[in-house]
């Protein structure tokens, strides 16, 4: 089995390491909560910074008349192998203190220089588990009994209440405070100072055998230094021989000297500690275990730390890439939400753009009347008007570049949205805010050349169908306007009287109307594919070509300066770090000392 050194040493070791890594608090219960700690209270001038010294052995705290101690005190003392004990501070965690009055400097120097030259309270504690709580002025006892309790109300907390032998137990501040928050007297050990200031022919043996207040715990009493002592630099180990010759020479308490003393006090104390901490074992220990598996959750959902080597940089880039091209691809093949948006342009946008192409207008008897006549020029047409139809059509046709090219803006529009929504929703990325602004540059500077090529595709596609115009439909167009039983309102004076016909320019428009109809319908199938095949295709498959180019170039120093972190994010990852490695090692000092 472990020994109570051990145990109650490591719990130390625990209890320091949470404190100065933050884990006091939260949601739940946290690793400070679940130890143990040992919580000296008691009125003011009751003795209850001698009775600390006494039971740690050593001479360490302010020393004064009235109000000393102005601020709550954790006190962890470590003992290592060759038996040299240190103390050390929560705000100045590396430093150990083996002299003992540069720690009662250190509480003065850190007192004074958060308080001034007032007497004023503080509740902010010092962390040196034992805890120094103080009594005070009625003028603060609300926000110091506030205080107190914060302390000990807590389950883990054990209470060592002091109270002086002149002063009737009945009204002890100690014990009331015990009485409320530990009813079963269960975590309570009651402590009597200045017996030897009693009145002659008095004494305190009601009390300490239990008959004035009984606790499941039993009373012991000390007897401190005089100030005299304290004067006189009478050390630690002088004082408690001084004490036990006092209770073994005492009449009134002889028979109780075994169990009486600040020796005695430190022996009880530690046994209890010890069957405490092996009862709450099992629950440290899984405390622990969801701790380190929380922090390893959290640690997976920011990111773990980066090599500092060239490839191990390259390698986190491209893997960053990677999981945001995921993302991406997603959005646009439908695992996630806005690629649809790109069907939407196809179905709805460009076929009620082209609606609305002034093609009536530009169809108009009048309109069509003035481009056949200016396109005959001097000599009309034999048969028919093939360059007013040519023209006409030219004309037409160019009015679909606009939607066109509206539907290749709307699409590189969309892709853009996509790279902003995939960048976000990409976790891995949140954490280099550089990486994620050079990845996003040249994802758009790539989607501008998408959409140059685009632009220029389908404009191509517009001018293809003016170029070369589809001659079968004409031709039977011709077969139809020949036919007299088709046309009721021919003239037979022939083709130069056609040319001032308004029947035969609106013939002439309406059979226009019928080619563009049909080479609209056409470009409504051919525009999507070529603005996907361009645009969308290409950003599906070489969205980070350029960027992957670009940094293939780059030097080491030029990689880590893409992988900077946010500050704020670096701080809590080392911070995690350090709490996980406490509780792997934790856990692992506990599996070793708690089964020996």
């Amino acid at each position: 089995m472990a020994t109570m050194e051990s145990l109650i040493g490591l719990v130390n070791r625990i209890q320091m390491a949470c404190t100065v890594l933050g884990d006091h608090g939260g949601e739940g219960m946290s690793l400070w909560e679940a130890l143990p700690t040992v919580a000296v209270v008691g009125g003011q001038s009751s003795g209850k910074s001698s009775v600390l010294e006494s039971v740690v052995g050593r001479d360490f705290l302010p020393r004064g008349s009235g109000i000393v101690t102005r601020r709550p005190l954790v006190l962890q003392l470590h003992k290592i192998e060759r038996g040299t004990e240190y103390a050390e501070f929560l705000h100045a965690p590396r430093k150990k203190f083996t002299d003992f009055a540069a720690v009662r400097k250190e509480i003065e120097d850190e007192t004074e220089r958060l308080t001034g030259s007032q007497r004023q309270f503080l509740t902010d504690q010092f962390t040196l588990a034992f805890i120094l709580l103080m009594g005070q002025p009625d003028s603060i006892v609300e926000d110091i009994e506030m205080m107190v309790r914060s302390y000990v109300d807590k389950p883990n907390c054990i209470i060592l209440a002091i109270s002086p032998a002149n002063q009737d137990i009945a009204t002890s501040d100690a014990i009331k405070l015990a009485r409320e928050v530990d009813p079963t007297g269960e975590r309570t050990f009651g402590v009597v100072t200045k017996l030897d200031l009693m009145d002659a022919g008095t004494n305190c043996l009601d009390v300490l055998e239990g008959r004035s207040y009984k606790l499941q715990h039993p009373w012991v009493g000390i007897v401190n230094r005089s100030q005299a002592d304290i004067n006189k630099n009478v050390d630690m180990m002088a004082a408690r021989r001084k004490e036990q010759e006092y209770f073994e020479s005492s009449p009134d308490y002889g028979h109780l000297a075994p169990k009486m003393g600040s020796v005695y006090l430190a022996k009880l104390l530690s046994k209890h500690l010890e069957l405490v901490i092996r009862q709450k074992i099992p629950s440290i220990i899984a405390l622990i275990n969801k701790n380190i598996d929380d922090i390893n959750a959290e640690l997976d959902r920011i990111g773990r730390p980066i090599g500092v080597d060239g490839g191990a940089q390259l390698y986190t880039i491209l893997e960053l890439c990677r999981a945001f091209d995921r993302v991406f691809k997603e959005h646009l093949d439908g695992g996630r939400p806005g690629g649809d948006r790109i069907y939407g342009v196809f179905d709805h946008q460009l076929p009620a753009a082209m609606k609305k192409l002034p093609l009536d207008r530009h169809l108009s008897t009048s309109n069509v009347r003035k481009v056949v006549s200016e396109a005959d020029g001097y000599q009309p047409h034999l048969i028919a008007p093939e360059q007013g139809y040519r023209r006409l059509i030219d004309g037409s046709l160019g009015y679909f570049k606009g939607p066109a090219e509206a539907s290749v803006d709307a699409v590189h529009f969309i892709l853009k949205e996509l790279v902003r929504k995939s960048m976000a929703e990409t976790v891995e990325l949140k954490r280099f805010p550089s990486l994620q602004a050079s990845i996003a540059a040249a994802s758009n500077e790539a989607l501008e050349k998408f959409r140059d090529e685009s632009r220029k595709t389908v404009n191509r596609l517009v001018e293809m169908e003016s170029t070369y115009l589809t001659a079968e439909f004409f031709r039977k167009i011709h077969e139809s306007d020949n036919n007299p039983k088709d046309d009721k309102h021919s003239n037979a004076a022939g083709p130069n009287a056609d040319r001032y016909n308004d029947y035969h320019f609106r013939k002439i428009g309406s059979n226009v109307s019928a080619y563009v109809g049909m080479v609209c319908d056409t470009l409504k199938n051919t525009i999507p594919k070529a603005v996907v095949y361009c645009q969308v295709r290409e950003a599906r498959r070489s969205l980070l070509n350029l960027f992957y180019a670009q940094i293939g170039r780059k030097e080491k120093e030029q990689l880590g300066k893409m992988l900077d972190e946010d500050p704020s994010l670096m701080e809590k990852r080392e911070v995690l770090a350090k709490r996980l490695q406490l509780y792997k090692s934790a856990r692992d000092e506990i599996d070793s000392v708690a089964w020996k």
